[in-house]
């Protein structure tokens, strides 16, 4: 099978065009070509008025023509020998794992990285414990509801606590741009296909799959988790860390005291907990994990309605089927040294209530699998960083998201409603007073008033330096009814739990940081390869304990 690159076609084509143009790149007969699939489709829309569709291809040739089609562009980059993109598991348990001498892997939290590595465990025969202070996902829906909706808060069931992760509640996005040369995301891929995901994301450019498939797939891959030997726990937050002290401060992580009083013992505990785990983060730096601050974001959502990006993104071919709810990517670097970026942009979705705490406001975004709601949604975010931000100690950037989270509740008037602003105003510095022709789709509600107060001076200018050059690349972006909501602080961890090449911890052996809350991820798909990642170096560790 052959790897065939740069099949450009027309928007409107059909798969008899698609057919042509693979026999007239390689220069074959019609007849020579025994089947194709599609391995990747993207768009080309940088002309508006002529969007294409590029294909990556698996061709399968008659033997004898394969060879002299490889031979005939072997100084071509354009067709090549088809990679492998199958999955190869790195170690498999003896089916008596484990024996009472051995002790079985822990994970803590049940998010995207979480979900895989306790899938890729379990199918090794390794028979993980997943621990997760939130309830399985269909509880933690019924939980987010009642904030959205009654703006109630549970907060251990939410946004960001619970099955499925953050990322249950958002746009579903399964791409990244972390090198894969192990094809991990297609394993990570393939196994939401098997729990129900559609089989699109295996060949788009930019999968995505929507809250209301998310969970269902989720549920399914916990069923298979479980059929596999492994157990899960929802309810179950970490309240301590075990670990043994070295004379040179560094340790060996033994076990947990769960909230509740049980104790588990292990000397290979995963922590995926995301980005929100504030107080876990407090926990383990108090019982000597090494942490370090790091870089994170802060700003609004940014709502337009979704037939103006489509129209700035695709022109007259706003609304085709195959192209779907435009996106769009944005960066300005500002005078004042900052960087304004769009981040998280959900098509045709709307503004979320994510607060994980009492008394503080944090909004997200969330997209269906059909992005068919009327407003697009972004965040607009300035990068910050610890050394001229929040330079106190190792944990001020929780600090400072606390800070503007506490201040935009105030700000939005209390029970969960988020402070906005239309852009012309906030553009002009005053106050909105009222909505234009953009309806926020912020629930509990929205609070109009002035965002200037929101956030810091620098970052407030800076915004408003980049809101006019990104009109100038998405014709709309500045219009005057377009709602600001804020806060959006939760962009990443405000930490990193360093680990070496082994994956553990650089002070504490046994101890395995992934996905974002440790710093090594951002978005679903990273996190799930981070969890592929860290799971295989956990089998390897087991499994060489149990030979030696």
């Amino acid at each position: 099978m052959l790897r065939l690159n740069e099949i450009k076609l027309a928007l409107d084509h059909n798969e008899d065009d698609l057919i042509q143009a693979i026999v007239d790149k390689l220069a074959i007969q019609r007849d020579d070509l025994l089947s194709f699939t599609i391995f990747k489709r993207s768009p080309d829309a940088r002309k508006k008025t002529n969007i294409l569709l590029i294909y990556q291809l698996d061709v399968v040739l008659e033997d004898s023509v394969e060879a002299s089609v490889l031979e005939h562009f072997s100084e071509q980059n354009f067709i090549k020998v088809s990679p492998d993109t199958s999955y190869k598991f790195v170690a498999q348990a003896e089916e008596s794992y484990p024996n009472k001498d051995q002790q079985r892997p822990i994970i803590v939290g049940f998010g995207p990285c979480g979900i895989l590595a306790a899938l890729v465990l379990a199918q090794m025969g390794l028979k993980p414990i997943v621990l997760d202070r939130g309830q399985d996902v269909r509880q933690r829906t019924k939980d987010t509801w009642e904030l959205w909706k009654n703006g109630k808060l549970n907060t251990e069931s939410n946004v960001q606590f619970g099955e499925g992760g953050a990322g249950t509640f958002s746009d579903g996005k399964l791409w990244s741009q972390v090198k894969d040369k192990r094809f991990l995301g297609r394993k990570v891929l393939t196994e939401f296909v098997k729990a129900g995901a559609p089989e699109e994301i295996l060949m788009v450019s930019k999968p995505h799959i929507g809250t209301f498939k998310l969970v269902s797939m989720v549920e399914k891959m916990r069923a298979e988790i479980i059929a596999l030997g492994g157990e899960i726990r929802f309810g179950s937050k970490v309240e301590t860390i075990h670990r043994e002290h070295n004379p040179d401060d560094s340790g060996q992580i033994t076990g947990l005291t769960l909230s509740n009083g049980d104790t588990l013992q292990s000397r290979h505990i995963i922590m995926a907990i995301g980005h929100s785990a504030r107080d876990t983060f407090e926990m383990l730096l108090e019982y000597g994990v090494y942490i370090e601050s790091k870089p994170f974001s802060i700003g609004f959502r940014v709502e337009h309605p979704q037939s103006v990006i489509d129209k700035a993104q695709y022109g007259d071919n706003a609304g085709n089927e195959i192209l779907g709810a435009a996106e769009y990517h944005l960066v300005h670097h500002c005078k004042n040294g900052r960087s304004v970026y769009s981040f998280c942009m959900c098509p045709g979705g709307t503004v979320v209530a994510a607060a994980s705490e009492e008394g503080g406001v944090v909004v997200n975004g969330m997209s269906q699998y059909s992005r068919n709601e009327r407003n697009a949604n972004a965040a607009i975010v300035v990068g910050i960083d610890p050394e001229q931000d929040y330079p106190e100690h190792v944990l001020s950037g929780i600090d400072l998201q606390r800070d503007l989270e506490k201040l935009a509740y105030n700000l939005g008037g209390g029970d969960y409603k988020a402070p906005a602003q239309l852009i012309g105003d906030f553009l002009q510095d005053k106050p909105s007073t009222e909505l234009g022709a953009v309806t926020p789709s912020y629930s509990p509600g929205i609070t109009l008033g002035d965002l200037s107060k929101a956030l810091p001076d620098f970052a407030i200018a800076a915004i408003r330096e980049a809101i006019p050059v990104f009109n100038r690349k998405i014709e709309g972006y500045a219009m005057d009814d377009a709602i600001l909501t804020g806060v959006e602080t939760r962009t990443s961890a405000p930490i990193c739990i360093r680990r070496d090449k082994s994956f553990q911890s650089i002070n504490t052996y046994g101890l395995y940081p992934a996905g974002e809350g440790a710093g090594y991820a951002g978005g679903i798909l990273s996190a799930a390869i981070d969890g592929i990642k860290v799971a295989e170096a956990v089998a390897k560790s087991i499994l060489e304990d149990t030979v030696s």
